[in-house]
């Protein structure tokens, strides 16, 4: 790799999501957001999170949520990231009126009360919606889910509850025009969560961007077509 690698993970999940891409990229760092893994909480994700960036420019993988963190992070400290690779992200969550590309209201709202009612149900769902629109057998899925989750140290209701306040709020479709870095937008042609439409709206409107869909491809890619996007990353990162 030419620049430093960084991978965010996505909302209730760690840095062990991305236990594939540990393998492919050995000298990349991995971070948990605050609250996940073994990451304290707080209130301020994108500052707890930037302090830990570091000094020369680096290349920031963001995944769903970390990737709307990701796009946060290069428009507040621009000097620390040289590029981006978004992941199955959106500049806005969840669906309102003048935006249909976000997650359906109902589902949200769904989460929203599992984990109110801390529903053990609620992180299971979650999980088989990320692999909507695989083609995955049963041996297949047990296998990602037993590799991908770090039941060992789950995020607690307080961290949930602020990551979904994060997604219910978090607005960055004003502000994709200011994002100076060359951009390399992904997103699975059959995401159950985060609309295909969204990550088409990111490239068209950030400036200096690439787009590419995985098809028959749900929420992360990187799980299921690990190959293919590994070596999509890094032959685009190669040329930053």
């Amino acid at each position: 790799m030419s620049l430093p690698m960084i991978f965010l993970h996505g909302w209730g999940q760690s840095k062990q999501v991305w236990h594939r891409q540990m393998e492919a990229f050995p000298e990349a760092l991995f971070l948990n957001l605050p609250g996940h893994g073994d990451t304290a909480e707080d209130s301020n994700w994108i500052e707890a999170v930037g302090n830990q960036l570091p000094d020369s420019p680096s290349m920031i993988v963001g995944w769903s949520m970390g990737g709307m963190v990701a796009m946060q992070l290069a428009l507040q400290y621009p000097e620390k990231i040289a590029g981006l690779v978004l992941v199955s992200t959106t500049p806005l969550f969840c669906q309102q009126e003048g935006w249909e590309s976000g997650c359906n209201s109902e589902l949200f709202e769904a989460f929203e009360n599992g984990v109110q009612s801390n529903s053990a149900k609620t992180m299971s769902r979650f999980f088989a919606m990320m692999l909507h629109g695989n083609e995955l057998s049963r041996s297949e899925y047990n296998q990602i889910a037993r590799e991908a989750i770090d039941r060992s140290t789950p995020p607690s209701i307080t961290t949930l509850k602020t990551g979904l306040e994060y997604l219910a709020k978090t607005d960055l479709r004003k502000a994709l025009g200011k994002l100076n870095q060359p951009t390399f937008i992904v997103h699975g042609s059959d995401d159950a969560i985060i609309p295909v439409a969204a990550g088409q709206f990111l490239a068209e409107h950030i400036p200096d961007s690439q787009w590419h869909i995985f098809e028959q491809c749900g929420h992360a890619p990187f799980l299921t077509h690990t190959n293919e996007f590994n070596e999509l990353a890094e032959r685009w990162c190669l040329t930053i």
